[in-house]
């Protein structure tokens, strides 16, 4: 197996000795490495292959510009543009299989642009001080960005940020050497979904569409998964996508920190991917469990989903803004879509007789659906809930039309 080589990047004139130590291990274990500099005002006490002045031109710029601001911000996303461009141009050339990168809040900053400028399946590491931080939006993070903690490790080198370093040096060069690369050979289906205690369309649709000769990936809607799906989406890895658990968008315009961005049921629509999309969980906002709850949801009925999750369940009015929020994404939409409308619930606790059942609430969302609809989505409403086959079968078959029409690719 050829040897991995693996991209540093960091701030060489304050971070030399974190980011040389690293570069130190990698070699040590068998990799190659090459370094980007994404300094402003200093310079390396050694060169590196990919110099600052290099950095800010990729950009469209100069350090000179980017010093002349005056101002740190702008001169960092001045670098933060030219690290993504010049990132993505040398993984283009295969000059690295994996990317690593090293900072406190700015060079994070920059991370999280340079690790969106390589595609799911290319390794890539951020060193921050400030991991697993609310700092860091969701919609920021690549589908597959890895982070560790920059524990103790501020200024200076000592053994316990080395610990950290060290094992973030083994974790990518370890990445570049196991990683499968996806085999795009069969048009993939991008798919949403929960747990199989709450939606079990997957398991009848997963092998019915590989039966077809597609491969068929489900994302746990959830937050980060979302992220990824729509990340995903703008790339235009999907042949086709079929999005039937939207409850992030329901989080995310109710207030819950568990949602996946914004622009969430946004990016396959402009891309112009074939959508199908549905309201799976509609009617439930997941909140941390562990932290108080919202005074705005308070009053409304909860479920403990486990320690660190629990499901608000929303009142028809809540459920008539989820359907416009629906509605105002589906619009944006410019290739062919389809909702599904599934009046007889749309999770496994939402099924006649189950603990969630709110009949008028539901009702009120599928009048509000019916009316908020978009003429550029076609609108199928289904007599069924969305576990039955019957939802199943009517995705099959609309998929297979699409087929037919040279909609979505033939495998």
């Amino acid at each position: 197996m050829a040897e991995r080589t693996i991209l540093i990047v960091g701030t060489y004139d304050t971070k030399e000795d974190e980011l040389r130590y690293i570069a130190e291990v990698i070699r040590t274990q068998g990799g190659r490495v090459v370094a980007m500099d994404v300094s402003v005002l200093g310079d390396p006490a050694q060169p590196v292959e990919y110099s600052k002045h290099q950095v800010a031109e990729a950009a469209g710029g100069s350090i000179a510009q980017a010093i002349g601001g005056g101002d740190e911000n702008s001169a960092m996303q001045i670098m933060a543009r030219g690290a993504a461009q010049l990132t993505a141009h040398l993984y283009a050339e295969g000059a690295f299989d994996g990317v690593l990168v090293l900072g406190g809040t700015m060079g994070t900053d920059l991370a999280l642009d340079v690790c969106n400028a390589v595609p799911l399946g290319v390794p890539k590491y951020v060193v921050s001080t400030v991991s697993f931080s609310p700092l860091i939006p969701a919609e920021r993070l690549a589908a597959d960005i890895q982070m560790i903690l920059w524990a103790g490790g501020l200024y200076g080198l000592n053994s316990l940020c080395k610990a950290s370093l060290s094992q973030a040096a083994g974790a990518v060069l370890g990445a570049a050497r196991a990683v499968q690369r996806r085999d795009a050979t069969r048009p993939l289906i991008g798919m949403t979904s929960f747990g199989k205690s709450f939606l079990t369309y997957m398991v009848p649709l997963k092998p019915a569409l590989e039966a077809r000769g597609y491969e068929v990936a489900v994302f746990h809607a959830t937050g980060m998964g979302g992220r990824a799906f729509e990340n995903l989406a703008a790339q235009g890895a999907f042949a086709c996508v079929m999005d039937f658990a939207t409850q992030e968008v329901g989080n995310f315009i109710h207030g819950s920190a568990l949602h996946a961005g914004k622009t969430r049921l946004t990016a396959a629509g402009r891309a112009g991917v074939p959508q199908m999309v549905s309201a799976g969980g509609y009617d439930l906002v997941d909140l941390p469990g562990w932290q108080p709850m919202p005074a705005a949801l308070e009053q409304l009925e909860s479920h403990a989903h486990n320690r660190l999750l629990t499901s608000v369940v929303l009142d028809a009015g809540g459920r008539r803004k989820v359907a416009q929020a629906l509605a105002r994404r589906l619009a944006q939409a410019q290739g062919p879509s389809v909702f599904f409308l599934p009046t007889g619930g749309t999770h496994a606790l939402d099924a006649p007789g189950a603990a969630l059942c709110h009949p008028e609430g539901l009702q009120a969302f599928v009048q509000e659906m019916t009316q908020a609809c978009p003429p550029s989505t076609q609108l199928i409403s289904l007599k069924a809930h969305i576990n039955d086959p019957a939802f199943s079968q009517a995705v099959l078959a609309q998929f297979d039309r699409w087929v037919a029409e040279g909609i979505v690719p033939r495998p």
